[in-house]
């Protein structure tokens, strides 16, 4: 997995290349509004340390960050996104806590109110693979990345509904090499 970030848009600038994670993207530029991803996929993150919104990146260019996902300032920092091989598995409840209603998952979901009839995601946990979880129906809106672990409020990791960003999920889709965005 392979990255470089540029200081401005259309690849100009000082330049970064990147094949971990990296929390702080200052330590090596001013900014980063533009980049090209060799291979891979990457999380990049508007605030350091993995924090703020969160911007899916797979193989390909991305010349100008403020037109293509509305990032003024570019992104702080990144996470290399490994790849899976083998099955997906994500169980999701209603409520906090592994609380309420709960389906598990091992297929793209488009909209969580039209399969399972569920008007909210408040806790999750993710088995096998790696996921990217969507604020509305269709894939569309913020997102945020989960790797395998348990996630048991989306509320209190400043995400989910009263949360710093009031963000609900609604869809969801498995990380993988041919997705399509």
């Amino acid at each position: 997995m392979f990255a470089t970030f540029y200081e401005d848009r259309n690849f100009q600038g000082r330049s970064y290349e990147c094949s971990s994670d990296c929390p702080d993207i200052s330590s090596y530029m001013s900014r980063c509004q533009s980049c090209r991803v060799q291979s891979g996929c990457f999380m990049v993150y508007e605030r350091p340390n993995y924090m703020g919104n969160q911007y899916f990146m797979k193989r390909g260019e991305y010349s100008d960050y403020q037109s293509m996902m509305g990032m003024t300032d570019g992104f702080r920092s990144c996470r290399m996104i490994p790849m899976h091989r083998g099955n997906f598995r994500m169980r999701i409840y209603e409520r906090e806590n592994f609380g309420g209603q709960m389906h598990e998952m091992m297929d793209d979901c488009d909209s969580i109110q039209e399969r399972y009839r569920m008007s909210d995601c408040q806790s999750c946990n993710v088995m096998d693979g790696h996921w990217l979880m969507y604020e509305q129906p269709h894939f569309r809106g913020r997102q945020m990345y989960m790797r395998p672990g348990e996630y048991r409020s989306f509320r209190e990791m400043g995400m989910g509904m009263g949360g710093m960003g009031g963000m609900r999920f609604m869809s969801m889709r498995r990380i993988m090499d041919n997705m399509s965005m």
